[in-house]
């Protein structure tokens, strides 16, 4: 069995949203190594040309097509969705990835701020997918899905609000969305599914990542003992939009270092010393 056989994209067309920097240029990256032509799309036009230019700079046998996108309302949504139509006449693969956040202290978080949040993670990804069924349907068959990858959180499954409240929440959105859709899509021949990353380098957790000492010190505190590396995502996307994926429908993948699956302190420790 060789690997492009399990992992190869040749052929296949994808959209990664938010997709100029961070996980979403990871991804965009992984799928153009196993050979897709990825469409980049951020509210930053310019960022995402960029981004396009480096990528194909790389010499990957896939590439990168970089333009704007604002998935944060509706009228962003349906001129995304024209773009793409005016592009090509199917998708392989749907990437949600554009997503924001905010931090304030309990007691101090703004209305405002939890509606955005939500409008972005949560409203903009379900209208984004449904305006992509046409295109997504037009690529899906029974031996090879089209695929939609939702870019959920490790916040999203265990109880870190870290002050991110609106964030958390919207992500256990996501991954619940996520379920919903996988069962809904299969008869289309469609599979849903989602990441759940613990810390990565981007400019959402710049805060805690672009400096390396303090990336060090937050990547003591996971269980595998570092922060998540580029490769991680472009290997979980090769794996879920690849023919060895197209069987997996409904999963949220935890790529968190086993975050995850912490409980806290050991509940009887106190009794074995």
């Amino acid at each position: 069995m060789r690997p492009d056989s399990v992992f190869g994209l040749e052929g296949r067309i994808a959209l990664v949203t938010g997709g100029a920097t961070g996980i979403g240029r990871m991804a965009a990256e992984g799928l153009m190594a196993a050979g897709a032509k990825v469409f980049i799309a951020s509210r930053k036009e310019e960022a995402c040309t960029a981004a396009a230019d480096a990528l194909n700079a790389l010499g990957y046998s896939g590439k990168a097509i970089g333009f704007g996108g604002d998935v944060s309302s509706e009228e962003g949504i349906d001129a995304l969705v024209k773009l793409l139509d005016d592009r090509t006449d199917r998708l392989n693969i749907l990437m949600n990835n554009a997503g924001t956040s905010w931090g304030t202290p309990l007691g101090a978080f703004p209305y405002h701020a939890w509606d955005r949040v939500m409008r972005v993670n949560v409203t903009g990804l379900f209208h984004l997918t449904q305006s992509m069924l046409p295109l997504l349907e037009a690529s899906a068959s029974d031996d090879d899905p089209a695929r939609v990858v939702n870019v959920g959180s490790v916040m999203g499954e265990t109880a870190h609000g870290d002050r991110a409240y609106s964030y958390a929440a919207s992500k256990a959105a996501v991954h619940h969305l996520t379920r919903i859709l996988a069962k809904e899509l299969a008869e289309k021949r469609i599979t849903v599914n989602a990441l759940a990353p613990g810390p990565f380098i981007s400019n959402m957790t710049a805060f805690a990542t672009a400096d390396e000492e303090i990336r060090n010190r937050v990547g003591a505190q996971v269980p595998l003992g570092r922060v998540g590396r580029p490769e991680d995502i472009a290997a979980a996307l090769q794996y879920l939009c690849g023919p060895g994926g197209s069987y997996v429908t409904g999963a949220i993948l935890p790529i968190s270092g086993g975050i995850n699956v912490e409980t806290g302190p050991d509940l009887f420790q106190e009794a074995y010393e």
